[in-house]
């Protein structure tokens, strides 16, 4: 089969031998043979299904990127030399070679895993990050094929967004769920934490009211007119902030509350101020 060289688990090493001895004696070249240490799981043991996915594909349907995986793959017992470890797979070609792999065991640290995929999703360009996303949302129910044709540059803005949160492409899906739905699906405790002080609806309300007067509908216009609303009716910005943020993600945790509200646009963002009030804590409707 003219291969010409083995690298393989040291588990294979008191193999060598046997195979050398079968290679001559049916007169074929011996190949070079290099063994590495083995990929353990976090517990130390030898990877299994206990660890989570077992195939590459699996991978994918997680969302991690191929070149983040490949990256995060070469880097499991080996080095190379400096304290690089993000690489293309062009500069790991010329920078991989068997003399720096590493004598001990590496760890597959699947944190470590997505800290690459956030750096290699990081790296994308806008249409590139579009196509890898696609099937995500049309997995999801929630493609338009607008996205990829007149309202590309609103979603290229709400991909910018969210990137520094997405680890993985499918984050892209599950944490901007509210930007591509036309209802909002509330967390519980999100709701029962922020929309449950008294006066919340009323609160709400006033804030609605100044979204809706304001000129310009981009976040440095709908912060200022939320803290002219706090300041007027004694109460703490950070309590409207994070009333607002449920009422138009449906979460307590999100990207900036007035970059998703200029995303959003001015309709939905009232649409979902007035519902919210529905649910606040002794609000009229």
């Amino acid at each position: 089969m003219a291969i010409t060289h083995v690298v393989r688990g040291d588990d294979h090493i008191s193999n060598t031998p046997k195979q050398l001895l079968l290679y001559d004696a049916i007169g074929a070249p011996q190949p070079r043979f290099a063994h590495v240490p083995l990929i353990l799981g976090p517990d130390r043991k030898r990877l299994s299904k206990r660890h989570g996915a077992t195939s590459v594909i699996e991978y994918a349907r997680q969302g991690y990127l191929p070149e983040a995986m490949v990256n995060f793959l070469a880097m499991l017992g080996w080095s190379p030399g400096n304290d690089q470890e993000l690489f293309t797979r062009g500069e790991l070609v010329s920078a991989f070679g068997l003399d720096r792999i590493s004598g001990s065991s590496a760890i597959f640290n699947v944190e470590k895993l997505e800290w690459f995929s956030a750096q290699h999703i990081a790296r994308q360009a806008p249409d590139e990050l579009l196509l890898r996303l696609r099937p995500f949302f049309e997995s999801a129910g929630l493609w338009d094929p607008a996205y990829a044709g007149d309202r590309h540059a609103w979603f290229f803005a709400v991909l910018e967004l969210l990137r520094p949160r997405a680890r993985r492409l499918t984050d892209f899906v599950e944490l901007g769920k509210f930007f591509f739905t036309e209802t909002v699906q509330y967390d519980p405790q999100a709701t029962a934490t922020h929309l449950n002080t008294p006066g919340i609806g009323e609160h709400l309300r006033a804030v609605d009211s100044a979204f809706a007067g304001v000129d310009t509908f981009d976040p440095a216009s709908l912060e200022s007119a939320l803290r002219t609303v706090a300041d007027a009716r004694g109460v703490k910005a950070a309590t409207l902030i994070h009333a607002a943020r449920v009422a138009l993600t449906g979460r307590s945790v999100s990207p900036g509350l007035f970059e998703v509200a200029a995303l959003l646009g001015r309709d939905r963002t009232h649409d979902r101020l007035r519902t919210a009030r529905k649910l606040s804590a002794g609000s009229p409707a």
